[in-house]
C-alpha cells in the first residue's frame, strides 16, 4: 500500500501492527490485546484525517495510483463486456475503453478514460489523455448505444486530452466539440460519473450526461492545480492555493450545481477497498438508470440542454 505524505501518521502505526502481528506469531497471541488496541487507534486516526481533508488532499487522492480505474469498474460491476475498438478514421486510441456490457440484466453503452498501473502500461494508455481517435470512438459508440436504443455510461479519469502536436494537427479540439454537439442531442439515457480526475475538455469531451457524479475523493475543473499555479504565478509552488480557490472537489461542484451528487468511498478512499467503491458506483448507476429510463426521448435531451445552460452565475450590466 502506498501512503500519501498527509497519511504518514498512519503508516507508522500500521507498520507497528504488522510488526506486532508477526511477534504474535511466535508468542501465541500474547500481543492480540495491543494489536487490536493500535488498529482503534489507526481507525480514529484515519477518521480524524478523512474528514478534515484539504481540496488539494483529494487532488492527491484521486491521483493514488491504486485507485480503480474504468476497467476496473467495469469488471466489478457489469456481466458480459464486449470492448469495441477503433474510431474507423485513423487508430484505436487506449486512453479510452468502451464496449457493451449488461449490469444485473440491463444493457448498457459503458465507455471511459484508462490509466495504466506500471511505466508500460501508463506508455501504452498514454497517461489516460486520449487523442482525437478516442473521442471519435467515443463518439461511434455513443451513436451505436443511441440506434439499438442503449443506455451510456461514462466514466471520467483523465489529466486532460493530450496536448501534442500531432493530436492538434488530427483535430483535437474539432473531435471533442462535435462531440459536445453529439452527445446533447443523444435520444437515449446518460450517466457520467468522476472516477478520478476530471480535466478541461478532455473530461467533458465524453461527459454531457443526463445525471452527472462524483466519487467522493475526485476534482473536476477546467484546468489542473498545478497548470492554474504556473499560469497566474509562473511555478508549481502555489498548486495548493490554486486547488482552493479552483472549488474543483465533490462537494463544492454539488454545491454549485454542477453535478446531481456525490458517491462515497470506502473511508481512506477507493483504493483501500475496490468492490465497496465498485458496489456504490453500481447502485448509483443503477438508480439513474431506473430514473431516466421512464423519459421520453425529447425530454432526455431537454433535460441535457436545460441542465448544462443553466450552470453558472451572470448578471446583465446596462
Amino acid at each position: 500500500m502506498q501512503y500519501l505524505d498527509f497519511e504518514q501518521p498512519i503508516a507508522e502505526l500500521e507498520g507497528k501492527i504488522e510488526e506486532l502481528k508477526e511477534l504474535s506469531n511466535v508468542s501465541d497471541g500474547v500481543l492480540d490485546k495491543e494489536i487490536q488496541s493500535l488498529k482503534k487507534r489507526v481507525d480514529k486516526l484515519r477518521e480524524s484525517i478523512f474528514s478534515n481533508l484539504t481540496r488539494w488532499q483529494r487532488v492527491q487522492l484521486a491521483r493514488h495510483p491504486d485507485r480503480p480505474y474504468t476497467l476496473d469498474y467495469i469488471y466489478k460491476i457489469t456481466e458480459n463486456f464486449v470492448e469495441l475498438h477503433g474510431d474507423r478514421y485513423h487508430a484505436d486510441d487506449k486512453a479510452i475503453v468502451g464496449g457493451l456490457a449488461t449490469i444485473d440484466g440491463q444493457s448498457v453503452m459503458i465507455i471511459g478514460h484508462q490509466k495504466g498501473r506500471d511505466t508500460n502500461s501508463r506508455k501504452y494508455r498514454n497517461f489516460g489523455m486520449a487523442n482525437p481517435e478516442g473521442y471519435r470512438k467515443a463518439h461511434r459508440l455513443m451513436k451505436l448505444a443511441e440506434k439499438f436504443d442503449i443506455p451510456i455510461i461514462t466514466l471520467l479519469d483523465t489529466p486532460g486530452a493530450f496536448p501534442g502536436l500531432e493530436a492538434e494537427e488530427r483535430g483535437q479540439a474539432e473531435a471533442i466539440a462535435k462531440n459536445l454537439k453529439m452527445m446533447a442531442m443523444l435520444k437515449v439515457p446518460f450517466v457520467t460519473i468522476v472516477i478520478g480526475e476530471g480535466a478541461s475538455g478532455g473530461a467533458i469531451g465524453i461527459g454531457m450526461g443526463n445525471e452527472v457524479y462524483m466519487m467522493e475523493n475526485t476534482w473536476y475543473s477546467v484546468i489542473s492545480p498545478e497548470s492554474c499555479s504556473s499560469i497566474l504565478w509562473k511555478t508549481w509552488d502555489y498548486k495548493e492555493q490554486a486547488a482552493a480557490v479552483l472549488k474543483l472537489t465533490a462537494v463544492d461542484l454539488e454545491e454549485l450545481d454542477v453535478i446531481d451528487g456525490v458517491i462515497p468511498e470506502p473511508m481512506g478512499g477507493a483504493h483501500r477497498d475496490h468492490d465497496e467503491a465498485a458496489a456504490a458506483l453500481k447502485k448509483q448507476i443503477l438508480q439513474s438508470l431506473k430514473r431516466l429510463k421512464k423519459l421520453k426521448p425529447e425530454k432526455l435531451i431537454e433535460q441535457r440542454i436545460d441542465k448544462y445552460a443553466a450552470m453558472g452565475e451572470w448578471k446583465v450590466v446596462k
